[in-house]
């Protein structure tokens, strides 16, 4: 939907009026990397309007006009890097995927954030200040994106493992496989001093993605076969 052309963009001029709506959109994408950033940085309750407004050269009220208010603008951040749930679990929850394909595609949406490139710092730092300062969004995101995303491989693994439900086994194995790549999203600094070849660059964190979903697949296999000698 078009704008009202009797709203002005805040963050410019007012004989800038006329200008074109993707100077606005600028403004707004400026507004969120800003705070994305500080909010990363600083945390929400120690970073200002005023402080992110100056860092995207903004105007303040350019985040009234845009996101309401401060935690408008905080909620926007997750919603601009937050893929909806339903795409993430259907790159590995999918039928007539073999085991390896969906461990490959769990995985694939694990390492996203790292492939954003120079933004992938400010991202993960986003999310890490959240966790270690909630304002309540980090308990949503369990709820709303974590839970679903474990039970979905949780399923997963039952399917392949020929289990009708999950039980506490499994949970533990789907733990285990999210923990391998936790590895590479929460230590990236002591990767990076240790093997930074490994994080190098979008085609070696793919190669990353190759070998976890090798290692996946092998804990599934020993999985199967404690539960087949059991029955025996």
């Amino acid at each position: 939907m078009n704008a009202k052309p009797t709203h002005h963009d805040p963050s410019q001029p007012a004989d800038d009026a006329r200008k074109p709506r993707s100077d606005g959109e600028q403004s707004r994408e400026r507004l969120l990397h800003a705070a994305m950033r500080l909010f990363g940085e600083q945390g929400y309750s120690k970073t200002s309007t005023r402080e992110i407004a100056q860092a995207a050269g903004a105007n303040v009220a350019a985040i009234s006009y845009y996101f309401g208010d401060k935690a408008g603008l905080y909620q926007a951040c997750f919603s601009a890097i937050c893929t909806p749930v339903e795409n993430n679990i259907a790159m590995f929850d999918q039928p007539h995927f073999t085991l390896r394909e969906s461990l490959h595609g769990f995985y694939r949406q694990m390492t996203a954030p790292l492939m954003a490139g120079a933004d992938a710092e400010v991202l993960l730092k986003l999310f890490y200040r959240e966790m270690l300062e909630p304002t309540g969004f980090w308990q949503q995101e369990i709820q709303n994106n974590i839970k679903p995303e474990h039970m979905a491989l949780a399923g997963v693994l039952c399917r392949h493992l020929d289990l009708p439900a999950p039980d506490e086994r499994v949970h533990l194995l789907a733990y285990a496989i999210a923990a391998m790549c936790v590895q590479m999203l929460i230590g990236r600094d002591v990767v990076n001093a240790i093997t930074p070849s490994l994080m190098s660059s979008p085609e070696a964190i793919a190669a990353w993605v190759e070998h976890l979903t090798g290692f996946a697949e092998t804990l599934v296999l020993a999985e199967k076969i404690k539960l087949q000698q059991g029955k025996a």
